[in-house]
């Protein structure tokens, strides 16, 4: 009698993970930078606000980022500045390797208030917006304000999924109805891997 061997058992799929993008707040002390000539960019209004579907505008000159060590600490990879975010050198050329596509960056001036060059920071703005949330299986409040316009109201108890198919290849993008940016483990690892300072993760499930 020939016995039958055994059927191996499926692999589970491995579920790909995404994370809310944030700040490490373990370096959130006391800022020692300002953008000298935010006026001349933003107006009286001062403050940098994207142009319809992201970007920036052609600012009338280079942003220029004085950094002095008196008053606070100097960047890190990965700062919060009014609707786009401060990034350095190399926190530039991990995303342009990672999803070229997905970012936009204007140079920045920069330098120390006592007179010496700084290295190079850039203002940051993640421009690719997937509709992407799985909200069949996800928990989360959908509000409708007006018969046209969606909007997630997210708290302590919501569980964000991801489609697939809406993600593809991307490794970063912003959710059209919240003001969020979410990224994939891919690029979570990279920034590990890296020691990038300043950016912060919370799982996409456990927002």
């Amino acid at each position: 009698m020939v016995r039958s061997l055994p059927e191996r058992r499926q692999s589970k799929t491995k579920v790909r993970r995404f994370y809310v993008v944030g700040l490490d707040f373990r370096f959130q002390t006391a800022p020692g930078w300002e953008m000298e000539n935010l006026v001349a960019l933003a107006g009286k209004r001062e403050v940098l606000i994207p142009p319809p579907g992201r970007g920036f505008v052609a600012f009338p000159e280079p942003p220029r980022l004085v950094i002095d060590k008196s008053l606070g600490r100097a960047p890190t990879d990965w700062e919060l500045f009014h609707d786009y975010h401060l990034v350095s050198d190399r926190m530039k050329s991990l995303l342009e390797a990672l999803d070229l596509e997905g970012v936009r960056f204007v140079r920045c001036e920069t330098w120390y208030r006592d007179g010496p060059p700084a290295q190079t920071y850039w203002l940051c703005d993640v421009v690719r917006v997937l509709d992407a949330v799985d909200e069949a299986n996800s928990v989360l409040e959908i509000e409708y304000p007006r018969p046209d316009r969606k909007v997630y109201n997210l708290n302590s108890r919501s569980c964000l999924l991801f489609k697939e198919d809406a993600v593809g290849a991307a490794h970063i993008f912003r959710l059209p109805f919240y003001p969020m940016i979410v990224c994939d483990q891919v690029f979570k690892d990279a920034c590990k891997e890296a020691g990038m300072r300043g950016i912060g993760f919370t799982d996409a499930t456990k927002y």
